[in-house]
This record gives C-alpha cells, structure tokens and sequence, in this order.
C-alpha cells in the first residue's frame, strides 16, 4: 500500500476530535423555481431509456470520504455513495468532487428494460442472450491511504465479467472488499469508451490522482453517455488513453427525452441569457436581415463590383465548401460601411441550433449572435495599453454561447462561453442570474467573446500582463435572447419542423480576406519596451492567432466545429 503523508483523511466514523472534520459541500439549486414544462414525449420525465437500460440521475449521496492538505492550501475532495436509488436499479459507481464548490453533481443508476411495459418505447431490441447487467467477480486495491488510526480510504475497481465492463470507481473506509451486489457491470456492446477529462485531486508526493470522465466521442450524433463517475489511478494517465471503466451507450433511435418544439421555446422562455455589451462598444450586433437590407454586398472571385444580396440571403449560393470563390462585405460607399460597422442593437435577434449533447441526456441550445464588424484589437504591456488601428478588425463576426440543459429534469447545468478560438464551460453554481434563472452573459468589446462575469481578460500571458484585452462589462447595450430569438435549426426534429433560414447554408467567409503590414506595427512597439521585456513580448506576439494580422471574414454556424461537434473544452 502507498501511505498519503502530506494529506488527512476524515472518515465520517472517525472518533478522533484531533482530527477537525471538513466543512461538506452544501446542495446547489438554481436561484428561482423549474416550472412545469409542457407535456411532451420523455423530456424531464425523470427516466431516460437508452434501449436496453433505462437510466435514473441520482444526486443525492452519501460521504464517505473528504480529504484536504494539513495546511489547508490544497483543495481536498469528497467521496460520496449515491443513496435513493429507485427499486429495481442498481448503482454503477460512486460520485467525487471538490470541496470547495457546491455540492452539485451526479451518477446514473440503470436497470435491464422491460421491453413488455406499454410506456417503455421498443425501438431497440438486442440479438444478445445476455442480461445487460451483471454483478462483478471481485474487487482489485486500486490505492489506499495508510495512517495509524481507525479507518483509512480505499479504492476498489470492479473487475467485470467476461464481455462486460466497469462503469465507476467504489471507496470504502475498511480494507474488507465491497459486496459484489453493491455495483453492476454493464454488458460491453451497451457502452462507450470514456476518457479523463478535469483533474479533481493528486495526492501529494504520491502518484495517485483522481479526475472525472466523458465519453471519448462527443457530439450531436455521438452516442456516448456519462455515468457522472469518477476515475481514479496511481500511474499516469494520458487526455486520450481508453480507460479501465466505461461509458454507457444510447441504442435508442428516437432520442425520446430530448424536447419537442414547445419545451424548446419554454426552456429559452425560462433560461434565454441576457447579453451585456460593453458601455464603450461601437461595433454592436445586428439581426442578419439588417445587415443584407443596409448594403452588405456578395463578391465572387474575379468580379470588381459586388451583388446587393436579397434581405433572405436568397441569392447567397447555397452548400459546398469555403474555396474562396465567395465572400460577403460591407457597402461600397464610405457612409454605408460606417453606418453598418455600428450595428444595429434595436434588430438584433439570437441564432438558435438545438442539438444533443451527451447521447441526448442532455439537450445543448447553442445561441450565435452576429455583429457586422469586428473593432481593433487593445494591446495590453504591463501599464501600457495601446488601441491597434486595425490589428484585430475583420467584416462580420459570429459568436456563440451553449446552455446545456439537463433531460432528466429540464434543469440548467452548464454555459459555454465561446471565447475566440476556445472557450469554457462553466457550472450553474458559478454563473451570475438576471430575473430568475436567466444567466448573464458578456460581450467583450471589439472582439464580442463571451464572459461569466465582468472585469479584463487578458489573451496572451497573464503573468506577464501582455496580450490582447478582452473587456467586458455590464451597459446599457444589450440583447434579451429570452425574447428575441429565432430557432434556426433542430435536426433531430425531423424535416418540416424548422426552416432553415437561406443564409444558414452559405459555407463562404462573412467577409474580405485583406492581408496588411501588421507586423511592422508589433515591431515598432517592441522596440519602444525597455531591452528586457522585449524578448518575452516578441515570443508572446508570436503566439497570437493569425487572423489578427489581417482581416478575415469568419464562415457561418454551419461550418464552425461545433455545429455537429462538441464544444472546444
């Protein structure tokens, strides 16, 4: 056994007062109410078939185990055992957090489907004789901690029948190994690979870390579905090695728990952000028919004058790919492009797509906002803060944030926030709400990424304080997407169910590609630095996207990664 020397283990049994118990992680809810969705097929019904399990998300637990550093500047986690688990179904294995966030997580439990039951859709029929469910042999010590009083941590991994595999690590506070009818195998064909994904703890000096777990393919027709379990291991693991526990797979055609029409425009209804734009900001959004109707023209390759484009971006060739033989850019005359680089907040509208997400046990409404121009990069140098003329600025922009919203209940669990060529999700507990439960989101200035919260985001070297400034701040510019949206595409719905607007299927660039001397600009700046920084600031400036050393118009939604994908994480 490994000893954890630099960590103390806090069982919930322990008699020892030298050791002060960890303050638990409290329940997290959302600052209003869920209302009652309209009724639909099997979105938030609680149960989720994926054709020969049926799923239940259980998110109240048990602790078994917290951890933390003895100087308290490491964040510990807890280990906790679900508890609730409906009749019939059986735990697949157990849940791990940090200690210093909500306690807001969970595991799915699962049970072989009863093809006979009348609400139970019938979509899926296996041609195996085996249960989907099957008890483990026994139980292999994966670490244990090892201190001189009552009780230690231990932690199990189930070693699977023949054909089947493990979905999640068990932790016990004796070293007896678990019962074998305290967790189920799942039969191997009904699952995913899975991969690690955030790191949750490293146990000191020891090579023993925890991290939690996705499915390893991602995406609106990905089948992969989390267990909501952790992993757990004392040698390295690589971002996209197989791991020894699995996902679960959804065999079911049908996607049944995603929403029908009406539960999609009631959960924008009840979530649609508000998005903030900075009170300096002079490239504001517009809708994409205000753009069309003030004079954007069509350019194709070898032609000097562009085309007006219809107001319905009809005339816009459709499909294909982006081979340069097309662009969009703004109007001829100077007093037409100023006006269009403004925007037009008073028409702007948000762009939605609604896709699957997780094998569709979650639903990701993915909202683009477009805006005619994109302003000039602001450099930041340490004290220095030097607006660029056109370093940054390019016709059009597309921008985007994702609310992920959960089946099983219709609940908001995370928010992408896209932030130029990457981005974040963050968790419902850390996002600031306007009027309910209507998360805020910000714009930055110029380059109109997104931000949870307020304040200078810095692109670039944030120890060093140089890069470019992202600036977001709450204003009296902004777009309500609750109410001014328009659902623009939802596969999964079928055809007929949603138009997609004309524009949608452009797949050329949005604007001009104009290559200038940018560099030469970075150049004279660097050479206004003291000797010492210039070195570290060259190498920064190296690492900058291409695209702020010259203009060039993004493409569309369809043709980003996320469109089919999963988001950049």
């Amino acid at each position: 056994m490994l000893g954890c020397e630099c960590f103390c283990w806090h069982d919930k049994h322990s008699d020892y007062d030298e050791f002060t118990p960890l303050p638990q992680p409290q329940p997290f809810s959302l600052p209003s109410p869920i209302p009652d969705w309209p009724p639909g097929q099997g979105f938030a019904t609680g149960k989720i078939n994926l054709g020969e399990l049926e799923v239940v998300k259980i998110t109240k637990f048990e602790g078994v185990w917290s951890c933390d550093s003895l100087h308290g500047k490491a964040k510990g986690p807890t280990f906790y055992k679900p508890v609730g688990i409906p009749d019939g179904f059986f735990c697949l294995g157990y849940y791990c957090q940090p200690n210093d966030q909500p306690l807001r997580g969970y595991v799915l439990v699962a049970r072989e489907r009863e093809g006979s039951t009348p609400e139970v859709y019938r979509d899926y029929d296996s041609d195996s004789d085996f249960p989907a469910l099957k008890k483990p042999v026994n139980y292999s010590l994966i670490w244990s901690s090892e201190l001189d009083r009552n009780g230690c941590g231990f932690f199990w991994l189930p070693n699977a029948p023949m054909g089947y595999k493990a979905m999640g690590i068990l932790v016990t506070d004796t070293p007896e190994e678990p019962d074998d009818d305290e967790v189920r195998c799942v039969r191997e064909d009904l699952t995913e690979t899975c991969e690690i994904k955030d790191t949750i703890h490293v146990a000191g000096a020891h090579p023993f870390q925890v991290w939690n777990t996705r499915p390893c393919k991602r995406g609106m027709c990905c089948k992969g579905v989390s267990v909501g379990t952790f992993f757990c291991s004392t040698y390295f693991v690589s971002e996209n090695e197989e791991l020894e526990i699995a996902c679960l797979k959804n065999l079911d055609p049908t996607l049944h728990a995603m929403p029908d029409l009406s539960q999609i425009h009631a959960l924008i209804n009840h979530y649609g952000a508000t998005v903030f734009f900075h009170p300096d900001e002079d490239c504001l959004p517009s809708s994409v028919q205000w753009f069309f109707k003030n004079g954007a023209l069509l350019y194709e390759d070898g032609e000097l004058k562009g085309k007006s484009i219809d107001y319905r971006g009809s005339n816009l060739p459709s499909g294909g790919t982006n081979d340069g033989a097309f662009w969009i850019d703004l109007p001829g005359d100077n007093n037409g492009r100023d006006n269009v680089k403004k925007g037009n907040l008073e028409s702007a509208e948000l762009y939605v797509h609604v896709k699957p997400a997780v094998g569709g046990t979650f639903t990701d409404i993915v909202m683009w906002i477009f805006c005619p121009f994109n302003g000039p990069a602001n450099l930041k140098i340490g004290l220095m803060n030097i607006q660029m003329n056109k370093l940054g600025q390019h016709v059009s922009d597309w921008e985007h944030f994702t609310l992920r919203i959960s089946n099983f209940t219709g609940e908001l669990w995370q928010v992408y926030f896209s932030q130029h060529s990457g981005g974040e999700w963050v968790d419902a507990f850390d996002l600031e709400y306007i009027e309910g439960n209507k998360p805020i989101v910000y714009s930055s200035r110029h380059g109109h990424a997104s931000f949870p919260h307020p304040g200078t985001y810095l692109q670039g070297s944030v120890k060093l304080g140089i890069g470019i400034r992202n600036d977001a701040a709450r204003s009296k510019y902004f777009v309500d997407s609750s109410t001014r949206y328009k659902i623009i595409a939802a596969e999964y719905l079928g055809d007929g169910v949603v138009t997609e607007p004309c524009w949608l299927n452009y797949m050329r660039e949005w604007g001009p590609t104009i290559v200038y001397d940018s560099r030469s600009e970075l150049d004279r700046i660097i050479n206004m630095l003291p000797f010492f920084v210039r070195f570290s600031v060259e190498n920064i400036f190296d690492l900058f996207p291409t695209e702020l050393y010259g203009e060039e118009g993004p493409t569309g939604p369809k043709e980003k990664d996320n469109w089919e994908g999963d988001e950049r994480f």
